[in-house]
């Protein structure tokens, strides 16, 4: 990968006004590369720590606050997916925002790392612009919800301020995404929403984030709620899109 788009950071520092000092973990194995990524999110406003695999990063975890994990897909010993994979079965970490950083640019890939958990994904090389547009996007979306709000129906509470998910009285883990788009659904019953509808109002506004993203978490979402039999509450509308029925 190129080290050239990153040697131009320093015009980016502006962009850091909305999210000054969010902690983010940049996990890459390749030193070079994982130096001009801290140095670039340090100049934009960033607080950063680093790590080169992910067993330094879980200590990282564990013992700081992190507010985004930047994750490079090919790591020595576990893969970034694997250890994100992993991390979504933690509830204490399940909630950290995850964007992958690959090479791998065919859907699948894309797919997969949206399957195990990932909140996003950037495809090298990328320029310090996207990269920061993309974090704050991220940011924004799994911090948007109103503070001490809680929703009820079907059985279902959510708690917003923590944010809290349980299910017949049981805490169940859901990732940032998942956890915004049943809010959305619970909010928004008996509607129908296509997938453009629901990136505008699940994801926001972005030219970054294709309509397939949606029918990925729709499947991780109901696979969760399968396992409490409520997953026949997300319909799939043929030609349309999606619906929430709590009726």
């Amino acid at each position: 990968m190129s080290l050239a788009p990153y040697q131009a950071a320093g015009q980016h520092a502006s962009l850091a006004a909305a999210m000054s000092k969010a902690a983010i973990l940049v996990v890459e194995d390749e030193e070079a590369i994982r130096e001009m990524l801290a140095m670039a999110l340090g100049q934009a406003g960033f607080a950063v720590t680093q790590a080169g695999d992910a067993a330094q990063a879980q200590k990282i975890l564990e013992h700081n606050r992190t507010d985004l994990i930047l994750l490079d897909w090919m790591l020595p010993g576990i893969s970034g997916v694997e250890w994100a994979r992993r991390l979504r079965k933690k509830p204490v970490h399940a909630v950290v925002p995850i964007i992958l950083l690959t090479a791998r640019g065919e859907e699948e890939d894309k797919v997969r790392g949206l399957e195990v958990g990932a909140d996003d994904y950037v495809t090298k090389p990328f320029s310090p612009r996207e990269l920061v547009a993309r974090i704050k996007a991220v940011l924004r979306r799994s911090g948007q919800h109103e503070q001490g709000h809680q929703l009820e129906l079907a059985g279902i509470v959510l708690a917003t301020e923590e944010p809290h998910l349980s299910i017949d009285r049981k805490t169940i883990t859901l990732s940032p995404t998942e956890f915004r788009l049943l809010v959305f659904f619970m909010t928004h019953p008996n509607k129908v929403y296509s997938r453009s509808q629901l990136l505008d109002e699940v994801w926001g506004l972005s030219t970054f984030i294709e309509e397939r993203t949606v029918d990925v978490h729709i499947r991780r979402l109901r696979k969760i709620l399968a396992e409490h039999q409520r997953d026949q509450l997300i319909q799939t509308v043929r030609g349309f899109g999606y619906r929430f029925s709590p009726d």
